[in-house]
């Protein structure tokens, strides 16, 4: 076991727990297994994978997708039983990963080829490393999206900065409608104001001169968790006693005109409403519109064992997935973007996003740059509920402090 590899499985086995997939296929073939993390995704890749064992008679490729992947996957690296290929989200858990010998070195493979600029420098960004072990794939967004029947029978713009973006929850509230469905029973779900305010204010630079101990939050984060605040003027009254599930339903209804959220919650709001006359625009974080950028990360990456018997062919199927007719299929059944050039998401209710995406004026989530260990989403929900700013900038400061003595 290489030494990277060694140290990877002492920082992990706290996180430990049975379990593991297995392929299998006909006698004669190559069998590739292919382990990704979202259960929501699995059945878009299962029509994907039939596709390419059709088209590929000498492969087989099974698709492995567990509950809790990222922690069953701690544990097989652990035991030195890793998939041929993987699919990530671009996170804390692929930078440990990547920075432990896992994955295939693909910095000069034509598998990047294809791939928008702007993602593979995030995974640079996000694993402090200049080489590349994924190829990003799909892409999501975080941002506002508003009711557009709301808006419309009120006389109301989309917002383009932040005072603008105010005046707008203030217009609806006197009107008597939640201005935003606030879902912060969920901790995550406190988080997404952060993942917008903190690139677009902050930068993301800032990030990794945190990592080399030359910035501090205390120093540079006051403007984020006082705008983190006002949000709450504009919620609905019980902004801690409804989760993501509840938020999804009540926005397909017609009960709020906006909603902080991401892209991956359209699907489970049109099976609340298929009819949702859905729109949504980046989050305005100041007030100079030609600054603001939109969030977006990679939410699936591909990368190859390092280990695998079978790069060959683990590379063709990254490769069949990387087709635009494939990925095309992927990101309209997901509502996800494409990591990959000239493949475009059609799908109406992102179409205020696209100029963004098209030229390429994205900043990736603050928190894919975060340990997970600082439990940033507890400490986020547990600010908003107290609203000391002062003792929420000394716990990240704290926290992170922890989480680097440890390494």
């Amino acid at each position: 076991m290489k030494k990277g590899r060694l140290l990877l499985a002492c920082v992990l086995l706290v996180s430990m727990l049975s379990g593991c997939g297995s392929s299998d296929g006909a006698e004669g073939k190559v069998k590739l297994e292919f382990f990704q993390n979202k259960p929501e995704a699995k059945g878009s890749f299962d029509k994907l994978i039939a596709k390419f064992n059709q088209t590929h008679p000498g492969i087989v490729v099974s698709q492995i997708n567990p509950p809790d992947a990222e922690t069953v996957l701690k544990t097989r690296v652990v035991k030195n039983d890793i998939p041929d290929v993987i699919a990530l989200g671009a996170t804390d858990t692929y930078s440990i990963l990547a920075q432990s010998d896992i994955f295939t070195d693909l910095t000069q493979s034509k598998l990047l080829d294809t791939i928008e600029p702007n993602y593979i420098k995030m995974l640079k960004d996000i694993t402090g490393m200049d080489r590349v072990t994924a190829v990003p794939y799909a892409t999501n967004a975080n941002g506002i999206m508003y009711n557009k029947t709301i808006f419309k029978e009120m006389g109301l713009s989309v917002p383009r900065t932040w005072d603008e973006l105010i005046a707008t929850a203030q217009k609806v509230k006197d009107n008597g409608m939640i201005p935003f469905y606030l879902t912060y029973k969920d901790d995550w779900q406190t988080n997404l104001p952060f993942n917008a305010l903190a690139p677009n204010l902050v930068g993301i630079d800032f990030f990794k001169q945190l990592r080399e101990g030359k910035v501090t939050f205390k120093e540079k984060f006051r403007e984020v968790a006082e705008k983190q605040l006002k949000l709450l003027d504009y919620g609905h009254g019980d902004n801690f006693g409804k989760n993501y599930a509840d938020g999804n339903r009540a926005f397909a209804k017609g009960e709020a005109a906006m909603y902080i959220q991401g892209s991956w919650a359209i699907p489970e709001i049109r099976k609340a409403n298929p009819k949702a006359d859905i729109g949504f625009f980046p989050f305005p974080t100041g007030n100079d519109p030609d600054q603001i950028k939109l969030i977006s990360g990679v939410d699936t990456l591909l990368t190859i064992s390092e280990d695998t018997k079978h790069k060959k062919e683990a590379e063709e199927f990254i490769s069949f997935l990387l087709e635009p007719e494939n990925i095309g299929q992927y990101i309209q059944e997901q509502t996800a973007f494409a990591a990959v050039k000239g493949v475009n998401q059609e799908d109406p209710a992102v179409a205020g996003l696209l100029p963004y995406l098209k030229e390429g004026k994205v900043l990736d989530f603050a928190d894919h740059y975060l340990p997970a260990a600082m439990q940033l989403n507890s400490i986020v929900q547990g600010f908003l509920q107290n609203r000391n700013i002062d003792g929420y900038l000394q716990t990240l400061d704290r926290e992170w402090d922890k989480v680097q003595s440890r390494k």
